[in-house]
C-alpha cells in the first residue's frame, strides 16, 4: 500500500454514500452520493488545501496574536497565520488519529493531544464518521479532559459543501439571524448584529451572485428536531448542511482565497462551539472540568 501524505484511507459507504476519512486530522477527503460529490476534495497524496474537511481542534477560527488568559495564567500559541499575526484552526488538524473500529458504513478514529507550551493541557478526542442510506453523513466529536486541571475547549470542522457548480448561480439558505462583524485581520469588533436589513440576510435564500462571504453567524433558527440548516441548490441538485446546538455558531465562508479550481465552487459551512477569537473573549467558550466531556455532531446529505 502507497504511503500517502493523508495516512491511511478509512472509506465507508451505505446505499448511494460514500466517505473517504484520512489518518492525518480525521478529515473528510471525499463524500459522494450517487458518485456526485458533496464536498469539495483533494487527492490523497498532498495535503488539505484551506482546510478542506478538516476537524479544528481545541479551538475553531483565529485567537488573535495567538494569545489568551485562562485560569490567571497568560498563554502564547504559534502563529500559523503569520500574514494576519494569529493562531488558526487548532492543534489537531495534521496529527496522525488512531482507528478505534470500523465497520462498512462508519469509522471511529481517535487522537490524544499532548500538553504544550501553548496548551498545557490534555484533551482525549474521538470523530465518528457514519453513513446512512437515506440520511447520509453524521459526524460525532467527542472531547474529553484526561487531565488533573480545568481546560479551555472549543472545536469546529471546514467541510465545503458543493452542488459541482459556481456558486454565484446557485442559491443559498442560512438559518443564522446575526452575524459576527470582524476587523481585517479577521478578530470580532463588538457584538453580533442582526442580519435583517444587511446582505448577510439569507433565511429566505437567494441566489449568491458575485458575494464574497466570510463571517460567523449566530442566533441559529433550528427545527423541531434541534437543528440548524444550511442549503445549497444548483441547477441540477442541492446539498444540505446541519448541526446540533453543541455548536451555536456557524462561519460561512464562500471559497474566494483556495486553489483556482476548486475556487467558489463549494461553500464553507463551519459548525462552531464559539466565535472567532473565543480562546481569548471567553465568548461561548467551553470549560472542561477534570474528567468532563464534550460533544456535538453535525451532517451532510444530498438534497
Amino acid at each position: 500500500m502507497p504511503d500517502f501524505l493523508t495516512g491511511e484511507q478509512h472509506v465507508i459507504t451505505a446505499g448511494p454514500y460514500r466517505a473517504v476519512i484520512t489518518e492525518a486530522g480525521a478529515g473528510l477527503r471525499e463524500l459522494t452520493h450517487d458518485g456526485e460529490p458533496l464536498v469539495l476534495t483533494y487527492a490523497a497524496d498532498e495535503p488539505a488545501p484551506a482546510a478542506f474537511g478538516q476537524l479544528l481542534i481545541p479551538w475553531p477560527n483565529r485567537v488573535a496574536r495567538g494569545r489568551y488568559r485562562f485560569d490567571g495564567r497568560d498563554h502564547q500559541l504559534d502563529l500559523s497565520e503569520p500574514e494576519l499575526d494569529n493562531a488558526i484552526h487548532g492543534l489537531t488538524r495534521w496529527s496522525p488519529w488512531s482507528l478505534v473500529e470500523q465497520s462498512p458504513d462508519a469509522v471511529r478514529l481517535a487522537y490524544a493531544l499532548p500538553g504544550s507550551t501553548g496548551y498545557p493541557f490534555r484533551l482525549d478526542l474521538q470523530a465518528e464518521y457514519r453513513l446512512d442510506a437515506a440520511a447520509g453523513l453524521t459526524v460525532t466529536l467527542t472531547a474529553t479532559n484526561p487531565g488533573t486541571r480545568a481546560l479551555p475547549y472549543a472545536h469546529g470542522m471546514h467541510p465545503y459543501i458543493t452542488v459541482g457548480e459556481p456558486l454565484d448561480t446557485c442559491t443559498i439558505q442560512l438559518p443564522g439571524t446575526q452575524y459576527q462583524p470582524v476587523d481585517d485581520r479577521m478578530i470580532p469588533t463588538g457584538g453580533p448584529k442582526d442580519v435583517a436589513g444587511s446582505e448577510y440576510d439569507l433565511r429566505a435564500g437567494r441566489v449568491l451572485g458575485d458575494q464574497k462571504i466570510d463571517i460567523a453567524f449566530t442566533g441559529l433558527d433550528r427545527g423541531a428536531d434541534g437543528l440548524a440548516r444550511v442549503r445549497l441548490t444548483g441547477s441540477r441538485r442541492s446539498t444540505s448542511f446541519w448541526s446540533d446546538r453543541a455548536q451555536p455558531w456557524l462561519e460561512i465562508y464562500t471559497a474566494d482565497n483556495v486553489p483556482a479550481e476548486s475556487r467558489r465552487r463549494g461553500l464553507g459551512c463551519e459548525p462552531m462551539t464559539g466565535p472567532p477569537n473565543a480562546l481569548a473573549s471567553g465568548v461561548d467558550l467551553i470549560r472542561l472540568e477534570p474528567g468532563a466531556q464534550y460533544r456535538g455532531s453535525w451532517g451532510i446529505a444530498a438534497g
